[in-house]
């Protein structure tokens, strides 16, 4: 990480959403000149950012973007689990084919590295159809660097929350269900266990592994310092309502096999190296903020934002 990143250039595909804009503005605020390409222009204006609106599977525009880029990153896709269950053939052509329409035209211009947005779930046998793309698109990774030599790192997210979610988040609707309707609803028991992670400590992990040797051609779990059951998390939100929060558990359908309660982990996981950064924003602190963020939205009735062909959130 020795060489300056003056002039240096990136483009974010999916950097207009939750995880994606976090992470463009990580990059740009440390001296990269950045590229977001989405479906969508950004909410979250960065006078800094050059934006083009255009179609991960759109081969044509894919390529001619990635022109002249030393970082290629993909934050495309289709991420909530309900989502690509309901539409599965979507979701493999959004995830998987525009996933191979980059490397597609990384063969003839390989970047400095090339970063995936993966998921936790990515070797375990929970997940459904997202976990399926995800996974071949590591595949198709691997198979691509070997044959074409392009650099990658394959990040692996844990539970994400904080600013700029929306409904797809699970801390989010946790929150706005909470603010709302003084009363949260969760399928489970409370038992499952979490790793969450600030999306900003999230961004600034992705830059350092961005940068980092040690990780070139490899897969790193980026998760929290905080494990926690979700009824921890529920009573921690019931603590910060001043207990005016009714918590209900209901039984999990039978047949639900996209939620883990302990571990996304099998027996046949590939191994993935585990970074923990300096950064570090405390789950109550960020939950509060949240809250906050969420409160400000119902005062001051915020619309939703316009309905589009799915994007994706790692």
């Amino acid at each position: 990480m020795g060489y300056s990143n003056f002039m240096q250039r990136a483009i974010v595909f999916g950097g207009s959403g939750f995880l994606g804009s976090h992470v463009a503005d990580a990059l740009s605020s440390r001296g990269l000149k950045v590229t977001i390409f989405d479906l969508k222009t950004s909410t979250f204006q960065n006078p800094d950012h050059t934006y083009l609106q255009g179609d991960i599977r759109d081969s044509k525009a894919v390529s001619e973007a990635i022109h002249g880029q030393d970082y290629v990153l993909n934050f495309a896709g289709i991420a909530n689990l309900e989502e690509a269950r309901q539409n599965p053939q979507l979701t493999a052509d959004i995830n998987i084919v525009g996933n191979l329409n980059i490397l597609e035209a990384l063969k003839s211009h390989p970047p400095k590295r090339f970063i995936f947005a993966s998921t936790y779930y990515v070797y375990s046998e929970f997940g459904s159809i997202y976990r399926i793309t995800k996974q071949a698109c590591e595949l198709f990774i691997e198979d691509y660097s070997k044959r074409f030599q392009i650099p990658y790192s394959v990040l692996r997210y844990g539970s994400l929350y904080g600013d700029r979610a929306d409904e797809r988040n699970t801390v989010y609707r946790l929150v706005k269900e909470a603010l709302t309707n003084k009363k949260v609803v969760r399928q489970g028991n409370g038992e499952e266990i979490r790793e969450y992670i600030h999306v900003r400590d999230a961004a600034q992990f992705t830059y350092e592994v961005m940068l980092n040797d040690q990780y070139k051609n490899q897969h790193v779990i980026l998760s929290g310092q905080q494990r926690l059951k979700i009824k921890e998390l529920l009573e921690m939100l019931k603590e910060i309502c001043g207990r005016q929060l009714e918590v209900v558990y209901q039984e999990v359908p039978a047949g639900d096999t996209d939620h883990y309660s302990v571990t996304p982990y099998t027996f046949r996981p590939k191994m993935a190296f585990r970074y923990s950064g300096d950064c570090h924003h405390d789950l109550g602190q960020g939950l509060l903020q949240l809250m906050y963020d969420v409160e400000d939205q119902l005062q001051h009735q915020v619309p939703p934002a316009p309905k589009v062909p799915p994007e994706p959130r790692p």
